[in-house]
């Protein structure tokens, strides 16, 4: 009755759409799968390489793991959720986005031009954001990812949830003498530490995106364009990216502008980079045709009061964004603000 109560005074925007709670559940579960079948599979060879045949057996058949995980409270964790639910959302702006035709039906989209470009440095930096961007849409309607694609703080926290999860699990079907418990904590301990070997946090999609914005490093004439650019092609993450350089901010405070539909962040953070009425109102029309949260007269309504925001004023209002995001956290956890 509680959590009932709790839901229906909640407000409406506070809520997570249905599109989004159906995605992150996905996500979520792909990515217990992935951290799982890696722990296990190299749990169960280990011990049977060590002949603990009938230990080996118990994890190859322990069952649980998702529910032992979402029982104990760990997957509630902030970090985890803020930045599964940004990417959950990030792929339904791009989704709902209509795809611009180009006034040259030859001409490449943005980033197969850059693909294309004679600059080695340009042209790899994008052809990695083309196989960064595979892989994360690769998300199966059931079992593991290729990779879990979350940044290395949170892979290290998802493993070390799993590996214990898994030990829960073979301890409550099988009865384990002390000698087989210290056998199973070791392999699980050594298969965990071999997924932490193996992620490479430089291969997500934002590692990606944000290697090709230092390459392209927009000028102030070029931006306008290229963010529209970015939009018009669907591709939200390079627009983060972009954004993100010529703010000179981290990637995840970007995508956070980007996604915020309520607060108004964005038109400052516009403003900041001096792009003029045409530029913040084709990019807000492309942004609002994609976000059932925004409203397309509001929007209008408003452009005045965003163009009569000075940009100094912007720039001094998101200088706090600038600064490390733990230096951000631990002043607002003192009580001030950043």
């Amino acid at each position: 009755m509680a959590t009932a109560i709790d839901d229906f005074f909640l407000p409406e925007s506070h809520r997570i759409d249905e599109q989004t709670r159906v995605g992150l559940a996905r996500l979520l579960r792909a990515l217990v799968d992935t951290v799982e079948g890696e722990i296990r599979d190299h749990g169960v060879r280990q011990l049977q390489v060590q002949g603990e045949t009938a230990l080996a057996d118990a994890l190859a058949a322990a069952e649980g793991v998702f529910a032992a995980l979402s029982d104990s409270g760990v997957l509630r964790d902030r970090e985890l959720m803020a930045e599964l639910i940004a990417q959950v959302q990030q792929e339904l702006l791009a989704s709902g986005m209509p795809v611009q035709a180009h006034d040259d039906p030859e001409r490449p989209s943005l980033i197969n031009r850059f693909v294309q470009h004679p600059d080695r440095v340009l042209a790899q930096s994008a052809m990695g954001v083309l196989i960064a961007e595979s892989r994360r849409r690769s998300l199966p309607e059931a079992g593991p990812l290729p990779q879990t694609d979350l940044p290395a703080e949170l892979h290290h926290k998802l493993v070390w949830w799993v590996a214990a999860a898994l030990r829960r699990c073979v301890a409550a079907t099988a009865e384990l003498a002390d000698s087989d418990g210290a056998a199973l904590d070791r392999v699980l301990a050594e298969a965990a530490q071999r997924s932490l070997a193996a992620h490479d946090e430089g291969d997500r999609v934002e590692a990606a995106v944000m290697r090709l914005a230092a390459a392209i490093d927009a000028q102030p004439d070029e931006l306008p364009e290229l963010l529209n650019e970015a939009l018009g092609d669907r591709r939200v993450t390079l627009f983060a990216g972009l954004l993100a350089h010529a703010l000179g901010v981290d990637y995840g405070v970007a995508r956070s502008l980007a996604l915020d539909a309520g607060s108004g962040r964005l038109w400052v953070a516009l403003r900041a980079l001096d792009l003029d009425r045409e530029a913040i109102a084709r990019l807000g029309l492309a942004l609002t045709e994609a976000d059932p949260r925004r409203d397309i007269e509001a929007f209008a309504d408003t452009l005045d009061t965003i163009m009569a925001v000075d940009v100094p004023e912007a720039r001094a209002a998101l200088a706090g964004l600038r600064l490390p995001a733990d230096y951000r956290a631990a002043v607002q956890a003192l009580g001030g603000a950043a």
